[in-house]
């Protein structure tokens, strides 16, 4: 199998039109480290952004990267917290998870819309995201927002290309907006509280004005004993303030610890990267609900198949381990979901992701639409065919 490893964003154009007149299908592939997501790759040759590498842009008065796609992340996180800043969706590293190799990159990072625990209070990756770069499967080099947020005109193509997974064009570069580090984090942690009450607290803790940057709980048996972690973040007058003012909010559930420094930040860690489910061989699954729900739908597929899980984002995101068996409950998770949510199972062996739908089924309107997209973008079907859904 063949593998194109252009050095620019002209190299790049040729070797995808190339290739469409070959009707050549593509893997795109940054780092490699999320390549066990998604439906089994049905492709002809990988085209790697791995020669694309550089800061283009570091503006820190103006809080704006740009970065050619293949940069490793960690090189970019490097220069912001030299500068005193971060990227604000605290992007997750899947290595841990997926037992993958390779280096994350920004780039891909923008293409799966990569987020972790602060994205309830900072947003996702594609909310910071304001400029691409790619090129489509015509072998057009495409330029879409800027260095600047108020900066979209027509069809919001930044938005489109976060999350599409490398389905609608090859990236080239991208521009993110950032923040800064905060001078203090600090965790709050409520003991031996079960699913309900975790996330009533989490709920009330988020419904306060306290600025909640991370909101998780852990379950008993996960790593320990149950606990449920409230992080805040800022200046340190600040964070003395509002840990005072959750304390006394939260006094009808459980007194809670503070923890800060490294202890904190493992916790977190563990949360983001979903260290409690690696280096196993279960079925693992992304499921989003209203955080009200989310203990009614982990009973759910308990009570119907064996099951682990924890909770990020209030609740309203659940990371669940189930067997890896036949279609690795994929009918019990989605049961459990409806009417509202959506699930997307992120690891299990090829021959589970070949025979079930890896991401949630879109209705059939989304479905024309999506379609109609990727039609318009990639008309010959060279990227990453069949990835998020059968046929596209």
């Amino acid at each position: 199998m063949s593998t194109y490893q252009p050095r620019s964003e002209a190299e790049a154009a040729t070797l995808i039109g190339e290739a469409a007149a070959r009707r050549e299908r593509l893997r795109l592939v940054g780092g490699g480290t999320r390549a066990g997501i998604g439906r089994p790759a049905q492709d002809e040759a990988t085209l790697s952004s791995a020669g694309l590498t550089g800061i283009t842009l570091y503006e820190p008065a103006e809080l704006v990267i740009a970065a050619r796609a293949g940069t490793p992340l960690a090189e970019v996180e490097a220069r912001l917290a030299g500068g005193g800043q971060m990227l604000p969706f605290e992007p997750m590293d899947h290595r841990p998870l997926l037992g993958s190799t390779g280096e994350p990159t920004i780039g891909a990072v923008a293409a799966g819309n990569v987020s972790g625990p602060r994205r309830i209070a900072g947003g996702a990756a594609r909310d910071s995201l304001i400029g691409v770069r790619f090129v489509n499967g015509r072998g057009e080099a495409v330029k879409s927002g800027g260095r600047v947020m108020k900066n979209v005109t027509g069809l919001d193509l930044v938005k489109l290309m976060a999350g599409s997974w490398g389905t609608l064009g090859f990236l080239t570069e991208v521009t993110f907006k950032v923040l800064p580090v905060p001078e203090r984090t600090a965790t709050l942690v409520l003991a031996g509280l079960d699913d309900a009450r975790a996330v009533e607290a989490m709920s009330v803790a988020l419904g306060s004005p306290f600025e909640i940057t991370g909101a998780a709980h852990l379950p008993e048996g996960i790593d320990g004993p149950a606990r449920t972690l409230l992080r805040i973040e800022g200046f340190s007058a600040s964070v003395d303030y509002r840990l005072g003012q959750l304390t006394r909010l939260l006094r009808g559930f459980t007194p809670p610890a503070t923890r800060e420094g490294e202890e904190a930040a493992s916790q977190w860690r563990a949360v983001r990267d979903v260290l409690p489910f690696a280096g196993g061989d279960e079925a693992v699954w992304r499921l989003s609900t209203a955080p009200g729900r989310g203990p009614a739908v982990a009973a759910a597929i308990a009570a119907a198949r064996p099951a682990r899980w924890f909770y990020d984002w209030g609740g309203g995101l659940i990371w669940l381990a189930t067997p890896a068996t036949g279609d690795a409950g994929a009918e019990v998770v989605r049961a459990a979901l409806a009417p509202g949510g959506h699930a997307t199972l992120v690891r299990a062996p090829d021959a589970v992701r070949a025979a079930v739908p890896v991401f949630e089924p879109l209705s059939e309107p989304l479905m024309r639409i999506t379609a109609g997209l990727k039609a318009a973008h990639d008309p010959a079907g060279l990227f990453n065919p069949g990835r998020m859904y059968a046929g596209i």
